[in-house]
């Protein structure tokens, strides 16, 4: 019987989907693991749910395609505890569409984070970074004096103020709360330095520190071999399986069992191994006369 639950979980970072998406995969395999990719997350993807949404395979068939995408890299199996505080557990399938090597998954599963670098910046990005390499900080600094032209700064009291400002929007003050908070209440009758005016308000009006949210601890985690659900740790499965499972070939037909005789063979084999007791019987009569 198959077992329940194992809800998709989409692993991150992963390519755009392509028309050559799986194409390293066999047939069935490839077919299995693009209707798994089309699943929502939280969908459940166990071999009974699988067998039931496509017409083609059964269950031992989607059984044995979910082991070869574990050892392609596609997915794991994973147990997690609810909490720290509670007993019970949750089943989940980790998917990715790009398949991903043992030492990413150990990774990804222990920390919850992709270690895979982001992706570079586009060229025309990077161009642009290199010919205006200008912060935020510094940006609402030099809009200061579009909103009101009595705070206009230079580029070089842009640079020296930038570290307070900085400051500001590492609090979570936004560009527009910025320049609103530096903006309001000018003195009539003008401002005779910008620069230390802005730095005096940039110092009194410094909003509190946000608190930090509460780091929430990471769930406990449970590797399981993807085709016998042993629990093990994830140094010990190679492509998903456990050493016993990753030995053999899921898909190695049954050892040759011959067939079971008739009641007419039992019983004439029975007749000819009494024969040879009261043959041999005989022997050992006549012998001790």
């Amino acid at each position: 019987m198959a077992a329940p639950g194992y809800g998709k979980q989409s692993a991150p970072e992963q390519l755009p989907r392509s028309a050559t998406d799986f194409a390293h995969l066999p047939a069935r395999e490839a077919y299995l693991a693009s209707l798994i990719d089309h699943l929502p997350d939280g969908a459940a993807m166990d071999v009974k749910t699988l067998a039931v949404l496509q017409p083609h395979y059964g269950q031992m068939a989607c059984r044995t395609a979910l082991t070869r995408l574990s050892t392609a890299g596609h997915l794991r199996r994973v147990r997690e505890r609810l909490s720290s505080t509670d007993c019970r557990w949750v089943f989940h399938t980790y998917f990715s569409r790009t398949p991903r090597p043992d030492a990413w998954w150990a990774g990804f599963l222990a920390t919850g984070e992709a270690s895979t670098p982001a992706a570079p910046d586009p060229p025309d990005v990077r161009t642009r970074n290199r010919t205006s390499p200008v912060s935020a900080a510094y940006a609402a600094l030099a809009g200061l004096g579009l909103a009101d032209p009595r705070l206009a700064l230079s580029a070089a009291d842009c640079a020296a103020l930038e570290p307070l400002a900085a400051e500001w929007l590492a609090r979570g003050t936004t560009p527009a709360l910025f320049t609103a908070a530096l903006t309001a209440g000018l003195p009539r009758d003008g401002v005779h330095s910008p620069a230390a005016f802005t730095r005096r308000r940039l110092i009194d009006k410094l909003p509190p520190e946000r608190p930090q949210p509460q780091q929430q601890p990471q769930p406990a985690r449970i590797l399981e071999c993807t085709a016998c659900r042993t629990p093990c740790r994830p140094h010990a499965l190679l492509g998903g399986l456990c050493r016993t499972c990753h030995g053999g070939t899921p898909t190695d037909p049954p050892p040759h069992r011959p067939d079971r005789l008739s009641p007419t063979a039992v019983h004439a084999h029975a007749a000819r191994a009494r024969g040879a007791l009261s043959r041999d019987a005989s022997r050992t009569g006549a012998g001790r006369t």
